[in-house]
């Protein structure tokens, strides 16, 4: 069965039929879910998810963009959330310099207090990075990230800088990108990239892969994204399923 290493059903998108949808994803094959966290707001959603799907696991953590919303008070709440069994990962963190803001300061300083938060509670990392390759890579050599492992969800930048991350210990979280006609980079990296050091993951609602590009997407459009891997790596599709399977679970104690 597959391993849906991160996804957001706490989003609006799902709104309507959440319940629906979750209630059919085990008898469709998909064995575990990571809910991630992105904020306050959505680490809280989070854990309800893990609470009533025996399944769903979850991650907490402010993703770079919702960074200035934290401040002392509310990251200690974030800190006891981290210690909750079902929360496995310390996540999305990281750095996003697509947008102007938050300040690339500000990122920096909550990215840095929540890779020390994942030592503390002695939980991975998920890392959210965009156009900001090289910071994210200098503030992980800095904080020994090396010692946490992770993964670098929504990988997005070359096969060499892949393999620096995964040198590192960190597995490549690899979306529904690798299966558009316009994902050369990505299919490079997942050639570059030992099979052992890969997660899939859809980042539901976003991001969802040929044929359904453009649509809300969903883990069950995982099985797109293990074909892709299998057919780069000439691979059966139900090698690159279990091999995926035992490394999200491995990395997540599960």
């Amino acid at each position: 069965m597959i391993f849906e290493s991160h996804a957001h059903y706490d989003d609006d998108a799902f709104d309507e039929d959440r319940e629906q949808l979750l209630s059919s994803l085990q008898e469709n094959g998909i064995e575990y879910v990571i809910n991630v966290g992105a904020s306050l707001k959505s680490t809280a959603s989070t854990i309800e998810l893990t609470n009533c799907y025996p399944f769903i696991y979850g991650a907490a953590g402010v993703h770079p963009s919702e960074t200035a919303e934290l401040n002392e008070e509310n990251f200690k709440w974030l800190a006891e959330q981290c210690k909750q069994t079902k929360i496995v990962a310390v996540g999305e963190i990281g750095l996003d310099y697509y947008w102007e803001e938050p300040e690339h300061e500000i990122q920096k300083i909550w990215f840095e207090r929540q890779l020390e938060l994942a030592r503390e509670v002695k939980k991975p990392v998920i890392i959210h990075s965009r156009e900001a390759a090289k910071d994210t890579y200098d503030i992980m050599c800095a904080h020994k990230a090396s010692e946490l492992g992770g993964v670098i969800h929504c990988y997005s930048y070359s096969a060499e800088m892949a393999l620096d991350f995964v040198k590192m210990g960190f597995s490549i979280g690899i979306g529904g990108v690798v299966t558009f006609k316009n994902g050369k980079k990505m299919k490079e990296v997942v050639e570059a990239v030992p099979i052992e050091k890969i997660l899939i993951e859809t980042d539901s609602p976003y991001l969802a892969p040929e044929p359904n590009r453009g649509k809300r997407n969903s883990s069950l459009n995982l099985s797109y994204i293990a074909r892709q891997i299998a057919a780069i790596k000439d691979m059966s599709y139900e090698e690159v399923v279990a091999i995926t399977n035992w490394n999200a679970r491995e990395l997540f104690h599960i």
